[in-house]
């Protein structure tokens, strides 16, 4: 994959996030904490839908999709960044540049699609509980986890072809820690007006098409778990999702805050993604697992399992 034959840029340099090598010492600590904790909570997780029988329901199948997804995005940036914070030069290839920006797009869609299927999946659970195991059946969550993927791939590869088509010439600095499309266009020395519109569009597209979808469904949910006489129907039937919408506010509300707020230069769109790119991923697993009566059942059945094993 390569830019336009006139481009001179073979490589780009990140300024990272300090130029103070005690700071990035104690980042290169905490971010790989960070890292091995998300690596750690989401193969717990993966290990205990797969291994417990009492799981492998709709939910606990998309569930697993979503913790795979989870460490996938954050693959995609923290071990270039853990590298850099060791290295005195910081640079990237072109190619490994422009695959970075179709990783991010491709693993952060394709959760935003499956938080969106997720939800679909707890309305048919609360508002049509007696249905529930027709409508979601087997075939179906497949399907929808295969849609899930495949429109997220179109998505991430229409906004990489705006990378590909942009011409660089002599500056090679981005302002990030990491190869974001946004950051890209400074550095560009053709018109990138076209790019920002179709980034925006993109973006405002597949959010709003995926966020849609949640927002319908939790107000049927909600109108749903009103309308239960008993306190503690209500109480169960909402513990059933709040799970799902604590991951939703953070994933699409860091989300939104990354892709449609014009970038300012400043620390804070570089903490924004790092919440967005490293935070998220690691409180998933914790928050499903936390506040999740089933899976945490799960968990001590499968060490209690493994142990006597």
């Amino acid at each position: 994959m390569a830019l336009r034959n006139h481009s001179t840029v073979t490589e780009f340099i990140l300024m990272g996030l300090s130029a103070d090598p005690h700071i990035e010492a104690l980042l290169f600590v905490l971010f790989l904490v960070i890292y091995l904790l998300t690596l750690m909570g989401n193969l717990m997780l993966l290990l205990v839908i797969r291994a417990d029988s009492h799981l492998h329901t709709p939910m606990y199948f998309f569930l697993s999709h979503l913790s795979f997804l989870d460490l996938c995005f954050s693959s995609v940036t923290v071990p270039k960044l853990l590298v850099d914070l060791l290295s005195e030069k910081k640079t990237i290839s072109v190619q490994g540049c422009l695959a970075q920006v179709f990783f991010v797009f491709f693993t952060a869609g394709t959760e935003a699609c499956l938080l969106s299927v997720m939800a679909y999946d707890r309305y048919a659970a609360i508002c049509h509980p007696l249905l529930y195991a027709q409508v979601m059946s087997h075939q179906l969550c497949v399907r929808l986890v295969l849609v899930s993927w495949g429109l997220a791939s179109l998505n991430a590869f229409i906004i990489v072809l705006l990378a590909i088509n942009l011409d660089f010439c002599e500056n090679q600095t981005i302002h990030h820690y990491t190869c974001e499309l946004p950051a890209l266009f400074p550095l560009s020395c053709s018109d990138t007006s076209f790019s920002n519109n179709i980034l925006l569009i993109c973006s405002l597209l597949h959010g709003l098409g995926t966020f849609l979808p949640i927002f319908i469904s939790y107000a049927h949910i909600i109108a749903t778990i009103l309308s239960i006489s008993s306190t503690t129907g209500r109480s169960k039937a909402f513990s059933t999702c709040s799970s799902h919408l604590i991951a939703v506010i953070l994933f699409f509300g860091s989300g939104f805050l990354c892709y449609l707020l014009p970038p300012s230069g400043s620390s804070l769109d570089l903490l924004l993604f790092l919440q967005y790119s490293m935070v998220t991923p690691i409180l998933n697993p914790l928050i499903y697992s936390l506040k999740n009566k089933e899976v945490k059942a799960a968990v001590k059945r499968t060490l209690e399992k493994y142990l006597i094993f």
